[in-house]
């Protein structure tokens, strides 16, 4: 099997027949499977008609699309609907069924027996993480976040192997869609959907894609390629502009603390002797030190308070006011460092296990490597 789930070869769209400017000229564009590829541009650069033309919303006026080796325009487009997920930003529910009802629509219309139907809906409540008494409820009780959770388990119903998907999270507001995303990256990690993703929103787009093609008008790919690459090596001044002026800092958020080499850091326990305490800071210069009891760390102590004890045990540390997680991306770490009163981000690793540190050097050399 070829690792390339949809294919378009010189695929065109122009609306006017008299000759006007085409809203998507000669696109050429492979998506391999499993990978989310997200469509980005500016108002007009057809992201929205391209991701259309694949499941024949719109037809294309010339060029071929080919969905897992199969020509769609061979196909009959109600069938080919069905078997291809679709989100769109005002979600679609419909209003007149329960939320059950809305799920269950899709497996019905293919076929599907009412025992599979609601082994389904169950598989997907458990997925999303749904409370089950929503499953009763209309979609006009439910809130903007969890109709739009809703729109995408109902669009994951038959287990599709594509997924379209149009500002999925836009019209929520942005701590519900901060919250989605991340949820929807875990989800894409068990899936491995093949999906396309329509954003305006470059960093939805680098958070969200595995490639991302950011088009300009007509249609014209400027670049396609993972967002690591566009933001290290944009191909040229419209990608460029259109990315940003923090390009480095766009790349900390892409890369995870797990993925780099923590410092060793000061570190003492609660019955180290205020005097080895205090060689432990002057080894690196750091007017403080983390406190550790039995791997678990357990706050910070600073010079002058260790200087009128004896041992660290008669300190009360005093809790980090925040540290990472080798989960936690080198974006939030920069964040903890700026903010904190110890100019470093501690990692700690689960259940609190005191890992290292992170300074704003060490940050400083990931981004000019």
């Amino acid at each position: 099997m070829s690792d390339v789930a949809i294919s378009l070869r010189h695929v065109s769209k122009r609306f006017s027949q008299n000759g006007g400017p085409a809203a998507v000229g000669d696109l050429t564009l492979d998506m391999r499977r499993g990978e989310t590829v997200v469509l980005v541009g500016p108002s007009g650069c057809g992201k929205t008609t391209t991701m259309k033309m694949i499941n024949r919303l719109v037809e294309p006026s010339s060029g071929t699309i080919e969905v897992d080796g199969t020509d769609i325009l061979k196909q009959n487009p109600v069938e080919l609907r069905r078997h291809i997920g679709y989100v769109i930003q005002s979600i679609g529910l419909l209003p007149h069924r329960t939320v059950r009802d809305n799920m269950a629509t899709v497996p019905k219309l293919v076929g599907w027996k009412e025992g599979r139907v609601e082994q389904r809906i169950d598989e997907l409540v458990e997925i999303f993480e749904l409370d089950r008494e929503l499953l009763e409820r209309y979609p006009a009780e439910l809130s903007g976040g969890q109709r739009q959770r809703v729109g995408v388990a109902r669009a994951l119903a038959v287990d599709p192997p594509v997924m379209l998907m149009d500002e999925p999270f836009g019209a929520v507001d942005p701590i519900v869609r901060e919250r989605l995303q991340d949820q929807f990256l875990h989800i894409q990690e068990e899936l491995r959907k093949t999906i396309v993703f329509v954003t305006h929103d470059i960093d939805e787009a680098i958070k969200m894609a595995d490639r991302i093609a950011i088009l300009n008008k007509g249609g014209v790919v400027e670049q396609y390629a993972p967002p690591e690459e566009i933001l290290r090596e944009p191909a040229n001044n419209f990608v460029k502009q259109f990315v940003g002026v923090e390009r480095g800092l766009k790349r900390l958020a892409l890369t995870n603390v797990s993925e780099i080499e923590v410092e060793e850091g000061p570190v003492v326990t609660s019955g180290t002797s205020s005097e080895d305490a205090l060689k432990e800071m002057e080894r690196f210069d750091f007017h403080w030190t983390a406190v550790v009891d039995e791997g678990e760390l357990k706050g910070w102590v600073d010079v002058p308070s260790v200087k009128r004890v004896r041992t660290v045990s008669e300190v009360e540390p005093r809790p980090f006011s925040a540290y990472v997680t080798e989960q936690s991306t080198l974006r939030e770490a920069l964040d903890s460092i700026v903010t904190s009163r110890t100019h470093v981000a501690v990692v700690a690793i689960e259940g609190q296990r005191y890992k290292g540190i992170l300074t704003l050097e060490r940050i400083s050399r990931e981004i000019l490597s």
